[in-house]
């Protein structure tokens, strides 16, 4: 059965419905006895009862009654919010917010007071100092410069192989001078390019046919390469035939102007070794070993891979006093085992001015071998045409 709704005035909000159903209003039901008069001591009563009559009229409406509901309540917080439920103290004085006036302790200043100009953090004065005592540990190694003569013979590829390899483990800075005679040969630049050590391979354009020690002038080329460049370093005659220690090397970068150390010989008979060299007391050199009578009149008894030194020497001789205005060179007009001491003679005036190692000179550092490997025939660059038909085994015996 359809019912109709009609819009009630407030003047009839107690009648009742026809099926008896009475209408309580809203008003009721947050009053429970029905008399607004309780809120008249409030001075916002008048104006709750005019919202509590505007609500009532919407609440019958019956569609915005959850809406209704909630406006109310925030009006209700609202205006609990704004109304004062106390006294408020007005009379604030403007000397509570003042803050007491700083002022800093009074000084006395005299003239006998220091003057502070600068200020520095101890910090970084700790730094520096550790940078440059770091800096004065950590110093660079000197270079050395090897020089090796060398020519085309049955053992040249195995000698070059074996002083390479030796020079490989040297820590650098290290630069190999090859020195060869005529013509740079391709067999001896491969060799060179594998071995991984810094080398030039250098020419000698001389002739040397009329000359015993045809390395004279190989190594002359070197040390006109040397003057030429500035090269900076110890300069030390290495040939390729000897033997040599890692040991070795490392004692030539204590070297200042000019070093020596005993060095083992294998006799020319081969049955039999010697020793030629300084006899040091620490690192003064006081005598020479010598056993033979040929070469007593030798000022300096050292043999070629017996000594290194400066190579300033060469391109900077006022630095060292040098009274000679010539190069210093190693002269071939000189019989054969007095190349070495006359061009010592030409480096230092005499032993005060030598250094020996090891201490003492107390150790071998390295053998010279003489091989004779003069009736020896190699194939050109080699290389064999045809399948070897029979072996020959080769034994060296040293007594």
């Amino acid at each position: 059965m359809a019912s109709i709704r009609r819009t009630l005035s407030p003047a009839y909000h107690d009648r009742s419905y026809q099926n008896g159903a009475g209408f309580s209003s809203p008003s009721h039901k947050f009053f429970p006895n029905g008399n607004s008069k309780q809120f008249s001591s409030s001075s916002s009563s008048a104006h709750l009862r005019l919202l509590f009559n505007a609500v009532n009229l919407l609440y019958r409406k019956g569609w915005r009654r959850s809406f209704c509901r909630c406006t109310f309540f925030f009006l209700i917080g609202f205006l609990f919010g704004i109304t004062p439920f106390g006294h408020i103290d007005t009379d604030i004085q403007a000397k509570d917010f003042t803050f007491p006036e700083l002022k800093p302790p009074h000084v006395n200043l005299q003239l006998d007071d220091q003057i502070v100009t600068s200020v520095s953090l101890g910090v970084n004065t700790r730094l520096q100092e550790d940078k440059e005592f770091t800096a004065d540990l950590i110093e660079p190694l000197k270079q050395l410069i090897v020089v090796t003569p060398t020519y085309n013979r049955g053992f040249q590829a195995y000698f070059l192989n074996r002083l390479g390899q030796v020079l490989r483990l040297v820590k650098p800075p290290l630069v190999w001078i090859v020195v060869e005679e005529k013509v740079a040969s391709f067999e001896t630049a491969e060799i060179l390019r594998k071995t991984g050590v810094m080398y030039r391979h250098v020419v000698c354009t001389r002739n040397s046919s009329n000359v015993k020690d045809r390395g004279v002038h190989q190594r002359n080329a070197a040390l006109e390469h040397i003057e030429r460049h500035k090269l900076d370093g110890i300069v030390y005659f290495a040939d390729d035939d000897n033997v040599y220690s890692l040991e070795l090397f490392e004692s030539l970068r204590t070297i200042s102007r000019f070093g020596t150390w005993p060095v083992a010989m294998l006799a020319q008979s081969k049955n039999k070794a010697i020793l030629e060299g300084p006899v040091c007391n620490g690192s003064q050199v006081i005598g020479w070993h010598t056993n033979e009578k040929s070469k007593r009149l030798r000022r300096f008894h050292v043999d070629m891979s017996g000594f290194a030194f400066n190579s300033t020497i060469l391109w900077d001789p006022k630095r060292w006093g040098r009274p000679f205005l010539n190069p210093t060179r190693q002269l071939d007009t000189v019989k054969e085992g007095f190349q070495e001491t006359t061009f010592i003679e030409q480096v230092v005036e005499d032993e005060s001015q030598m250094e020996g190692a090891p201490p003492g000179c107390s150790g071998i550092m390295n053998w010279h071998l003489h091989l004779d490997t003069g009736n020896l025939v190699y194939p050109k660059g080699w290389l064999l045409q045809k399948n070897l038909e029979s072996c020959s085994y080769f034994v060296l015996v040293v007594h």
